[in-house]
């Protein structure tokens, strides 16, 4: 038991290789087996060791774990270990399961998509030979850049060691590039005593053309209660020395920022962050830097570029193509490398195919005097660590056995996909769906009005009855746009259910004719109006001891402010219960407080004070009695509502 307690303190530090260390133990002992098992594949996960999670996300399955998203988690694996057949049995049968994310059931849906065509992908290969540098080690080497015939890249090489993986931490290195590329001359030296943190992960340099500008990410230094605190820095060389470096002040201090890239004119900054009000995951953004060096307001760049996956290790090549790696994207495994290139406004995504792309993390690709030759890492298979840098080099002379249309934006290209015989590839897409009861036995529900809106506003786009199968659609609905659902029928609680087109867009290697219509089909369930009904709001949390409402319990309240106005009739007890770790006494003003600051928060928002009741039932009414696990006292700690009238 006490082995679990200190794995479970190491997992919440983010010491994920200590946390493991802990859960091995316990499960040596044979306590929480199935739990144990779960957290310590979530372990590897987050350490990204996603193959060595594989058997330990299975046994936590088979032993019934009810973390909703373990199948999706292991049916990620899966992917990254090439084996796409069972990863896409178990994407599909995630997205069946009951109260599943919709975020994750929407990936897992595209996943599925992605895996049809994973042969596909595997037969864009470019004519391109790999090597493996010298300066790789049994440790991790990545992100590599070039400056003059340096080649200057991260590695983990510091006497500390990092708690998230058990390697050491990282550091900024150089090695000379040899007469040929493929090969480095001597061992790699610390690139600058002046940007060198013992305490800290330092990764990711980027030099701005004349080389006399660096920005790089520095982080994970146990300094911010275990947060993710990676962030941007820069350091100039004057007179050949490097300045001590400077946060900047793009940073989101909230957030990881990292992997950054100059643009080839050195006035524009690239980099990744998983800031509020991305796509989802890490996203790709830019900034303007004035001559004073002064930073713009970062600009998210786009869903055409950012997935609710992972976007990062943007690079900007000569002629201005902009090159990234992500999860996101149709890929063979986790991180791929792509290219985005815009066109008449268009912005066409192509994955770089075979031998760059791999089921493991590919990333962080430059180029190296010409487009021919370059670097980029990856964790695949072969390699002699962790993350490892390959050389790559194209033939010399032109592929001539094409004898024209090799512009890949010719439209008569037979390798664009965006065109088929000469003709732009269109794609319609439509919104359909069914209105089920919720309950054990889901029926369906006819005479069910849809109002389809804008999520920006309530100006109704269209409006579509249920009939007696309790289906509706199909309303055309747009790429890059969001909706809201507004659901209602009598005698049920209406609701609003939203709708993303984002991440949803059919790339173009998918399309096989002109015209392509796709229609979406959603499931929405609907709750009886009856007195005395009682729902749990969940993810409702308090820090400990106190009842002010954090923002984090806000979003979901403003959930209940939603289906309070769309009912206006409806009254409501709002209820709050602690678990039994305190006295009576105190647990009860506790719970009273936190529900009159529920109810004190509802009002802000324009609910009418009459039509709620502030009630404290502190653990008078445990849905676990004798809670002994952490997951037992957070049931029993919730809060819920109850219908009074309507």
């Amino acid at each position: 038991m006490q082995a679990y307690k200190d794995g479970q303190k190491k997992f919440a530090n983010g010491e994920y290789d200590l946390a493991i260390k802990g859960f091995q133990k316990a499960a040596e002992e044979n306590y929480e087996p199935v739990q144990t098992s779960y957290l310590i594949a979530e372990s590897y996960r987050l350490s990204n060791r996603f193959k060595e999670s594989i058997p330990y996300y299975k046994k936590a399955l088979d032993g019934g774990v009810t973390n909703a998203d373990a199948q999706f988690q292991y049916a990620y694996a899966l992917k990254t270990a090439g084996q796409y057949e069972e990863a896409s049995a178990q994407f599909a049968a995630f997205a069946k399961g009951q109260n599943v994310p919709q975020n994750l059931q929407e990936r897992a849906l595209r996943e599925v998509e992605i895996l049809r065509i994973a042969d596909r992908l595997r037969t864009q290969k470019m004519e391109a030979e790999l090597k493996d540098l010298p300066i790789n080690t049994n440790g991790t080497e990545f992100a590599p850049t070039i400056v003059g015939n340096e080649l200057v890249f991260s590695s983990s090489k510091k006497e500390k060691i990092y708690k998230n993986n058990g390697m050491p931490m990282l550091g900024l290195y150089k090695v000379a590039i040899g007469s040929e590329p493929g090969n480095t001359q001597g061992n790699p030296v610390l690139f600058s005593q002046e940007i060198f943190a013992e305490d800290a992960n330092e990764a990711s340099p980027a030099f701005s053309p004349d080389g006399k500008t660096l920005v790089f990410a520095r982080g994970n230094t146990g300094k911010k209660n275990s947060s993710p605190d990676v962030d941007l820095y820069m350091s100039r060389n004057i007179n050949g020395q490097w300045t001590a470096p400077a946060i900047l002040p793009i940073n989101d201090s909230l957030a990881w920022d990292g992997s950054p890239a100059f643009s080839r004119d050195g006035k524009t900054l690239y980099f990744a962050s998983n800031r509020v009000g991305g796509a989802g995951g890490i996203d790709l953004y830019r900034t303007n830097m004035d001559a004073s060096g002064r930073f713009s307001k970062p600009v998210n760049m786009g869903r055409d570029i950012n997935t609710a996956g992972d976007d990062m290790f943007p690079y900007v090549a000569e002629g201005g193509k902009l090159y990234f790696a992500s999860d996101g994207h149709p890929g063979l495994g986790k991180l791929d490398l792509f290219s985005a290139t815009r066109s008449q406004g268009v912005i066409s995504i192509e994955n770089l195919g075979l031998p760059f792309n791999s089921p493991q993390d590919d990333f962080g690709l430059v180029f190296y005097q010409n487009l021919k030759k370059g670097f980029f890492a990856s964790n695949r298979d072969g390699g002699k660590g962790d993350d490892d840098i390959y050389y790559f080099a194209g033939p010399e002379e032109p592929d001539t056995t094409v004898a024209k249309h090799t512009d890949p934006n010719d439209p008569l290209n037979p390798n664009n996909p965006n065109y088929i015989n000469g003709k732009p590839k269109v794609v319609r897409y439509f919104l359909a769906g069914n209105v089920i009861a919720n309950g054990e036995t889901p029926t369906p529900i006819d005479s069910a009005v849809i109002h389809i809106l804008p999520d920006t506003s309530d100006t109704q786009i269209a409006e579509l009855p249920t009939n007696k199968e309790g289906k509706f659609g199909k309303q055309p609905v747009e790429e890059g746009k969001s909706y809201s659902l507004l659901v209602q029928r009598k005698g049920y609680i209406s609701k609003r259910e939203p709708f993303s087109m984002n991440g949803r867009t059919i790339p173009p290697i998918f399309l096989t004719k002109e015209l392509t219509d796709t229609t979406f089909n959603i499931t929405i369930k609907l709750d009886r109006l009856e007195l005395n009904k009682t729902f749990v709001l969940e993810n409702i949390y308090y820090d400990l001891n106190k009842y002010n409402i954090r923002p984090d319990a806000a979003v979901e309240l403003d959930k209940l402010v939603q289906i309070l106005k769309d009912n206006p009739t409806m009254t409501i007890e709002l209820s709050s219960h602690t678990d039994a770790r305190a006295t009576d006494a105190y647990n009860m003003t506790l719970s009273q407080n936190r529900a009159e600051s529920a109810v004190t928060y509802l009002n802000s928002k324009g609910i009418d004070a009459d039509r709620m009741i502030a009630k404290g039932y502190g653990e008078r009414e445990l849905i676990v009695p004798n809670a002994k696990t952490e997951e037992e006292h957070q049931r029993n700690r919730r809060t819920e509502f109850t219908i009074l009238s309507y």
